[in-house]
């Protein structure tokens, strides 16, 4: 049995004790989704906006899509940063940090005269949103026990949850008052409504720490292989995943307008892609939690190469709604699930850090998905080139999770049943 986790003692008073997995840890859980819910608009405004940043600043698909690498590669690196804040100071402070960014940033963005300084606010609004990602999914990972796996991927849900309800509003608010104003918005809404849950959150933590390394469970996964290696490989599965991710969330709105459906239509199915990543998600949780994390990623890599396919074949609107339904369905549990692979396999003491490079690494592949697929479009014209590109990165990430598959298999055969999920 886990012992509970014990807020410091006060004024010689018994501390009060934290259970995971309690009734309160689920209430931490949901304001927890909340704010990544709302903190997660960075990643999909600038996806609403690309058409309509590359008219008013006369540039390539390319150049505007450099916003959104640089966007992400502000995410990942503002996920190590802030995962350090967490641990020294707490995910309070670290998500302050990140309410400021996130509002300056926007504004800056909208007050923007040239192509270099939207893109220069992007890489600040990437920062701002690193806090509502990868540090929060660790620091939910301390509050459950048993339902630690189906927690991560809740937490993870925010930024799906930020692409289903955020694209139609900022297409919306674009057609009113212009995508300046509307980063302005944007910027307040942050600032406003992630204050207030934030102090929520600080006032159901107290003054909790994070749960001891000490007492947490040693890896239930033996694939014999050290643990640079390990990270290596899933880093490299990461990336590979990612840019075949980035393709279809990334360039869904400008695909759409350029087969003539108009740019709302795009925004819809954006939408759409992201509501039903929230099912997969979620369903990942859970499905990890019975089958290991390494099963559940295998099964969602395969999914969405299934699912890119049929991006090479229909473009009708119907067509193309459905395909995005389907691929939301099948790549929403993927990235939570290198997250849960690493509990599985590595020792707790360096689980943090070790998620944090792998995300990190998938950072670092949607933002150059994201970036290669509009330069395959220059090059070519036609969006054809770059879904197949996700096609043929989408095999290799499917090679080496299917190696580690085996392995594990392998390697509980020789060590006996218990060993590995």
């Amino acid at each position: 049995m886990v012992p509970p986790v014990h807020a410091p003692n006060q004024s010689g008073q018994t501390p009060e004790a934290f259970t995971p997995d309690s009734r309160q840890a689920w209430m931490r859980l949901v304001i927890a989704l909340l704010i990544g819910s709302i903190g997660g608009v960075g990643m999909w405004a600038i996806v609403v906006m690309i058409p309509a940043v590359q008219a008013e600043f006369s540039a390539t698909r390319g150049a505007v899509s450099l916003a959104f690498t640089l966007m992400m590669f502000g995410f990942g690196l503002g996920g190590v940063i802030a995962g350090r804040i967490t641990d020294r100071f707490g995910i309070v402070a670290a998500m302050a940090i990140s309410i400021a960014f996130l509002g300056v940033a926007n504004v800056l963005a909208g007050l923007s005269t040239q192509l270099w300084q939207f893109v220069a606010a992007y890489f600040l609004i990437g920062l701002g949103t690193s806090a509502t990602f990868a540090p929060l999914m660790a620091e939910a990972s301390h509050w459950f026990e048993r339902y630690r796996g189906l927690a991560v991927t809740i937490v993870a849900s925010g930024n799906y949850v930020a692409g289903t309800m955020w694209p139609p509003l900022v297409s919306t608010g674009m057609q009113t008052i212009g995508w300046r104003f509307t980063h302005i918005g944007i910027g307040l809404v942050c600032v406003s409504l992630m204050t207030i849950l934030v102090l929520v959150l600080r006032a159901q933590m107290g003054d909790d720490k994070v749960h001891d390394h000490a007492n947490a469970a040693p890896p239930r996964v033996d694939l014999k292989l050290s643990t640079n290696t390990l990270t290596v490989l899933l880093s490299i599965a990461s990336i590979s995943c990612c840019v075949a991710m980035a393709m279809p969330q990334v360039h869904i709105v400008a695909y759409c307008g350029d087969l003539g459906y108009g740019v709302a239509r795009g925004a819809e199915m954006l939408s759409l892609m992201m509501a039903c990543g929230i099912v997969s998600r979620i369903g990942s949780g859970y499905l990890a939690d019975k089958i290991g994390g390494i099963p559940t990623l295998l099964i969602g890599a395969v999914a969405q190469g299934f699912a890119l396919v049929f991006y090479l074949f229909f473009d009708g609107l119907t067509s193309l709604y459905l395909i995005s339904a389907m691929f939301g369905l099948f790549q929403g549990g993927i990235v939570p699930s290198y997250a849960i692979i690493v509990r599985e396999a590595m020792p707790a003491s360096e689980a943090a850090t070790r998620v944090g490079i792998v995300i990190f690494a998938s950072v670092f592949g949607m933002s150059f998905g994201g970036w290669v697929s509009g330069v395959i479009f220059d090059a070519t014209g036609s969006y054809a080139a770059a879904f197949a590109n996700g096609v043929a990165w989408n095999a290799l990430n499917i090679g080496i999770v299917l190696t580690l598959l085996i392995r594990s298999r392998i390697n509980a055969v020789r060590t006996g049943p218990g060993f590995a999920t």
